[in-house]
């Protein structure tokens, strides 16, 4: 029998990842093919800085379902 929650939660997450490296690598080449090197490595800068809240929070959330899995497994 398959596993139809693993198969989502792994699409999702392939989706998610592949999302943001077409936005950093096609994003950050048009900024590079336009703007040139410089402006580029600040794009690149810029995004990196953005993507520092979302995987804070991201982190918190998969850190709080660890502990309730923790909980639940001891009760």
């Amino acid at each position: 029998m398959n596993d139809l929650r693993k198969f989502a939660t792994q699409t999702t997450t392939r989706l998610i990842v592949g999302g943001i490296l077409i936005l950093f690598l096609v994003g950050d080449g048009l900024i590079y093919l336009m703007y040139g090197a410089g402006a580029a490595g600040m794009g690149f800068l810029c995004l990196g800085i953005g993507m520092v809240p979302i995987l804070t929070i991201v982190l918190v959330i998969w850190i709080m379902d660890w502990i309730v899995k923790r909980a639940n497994k001891n009760s």
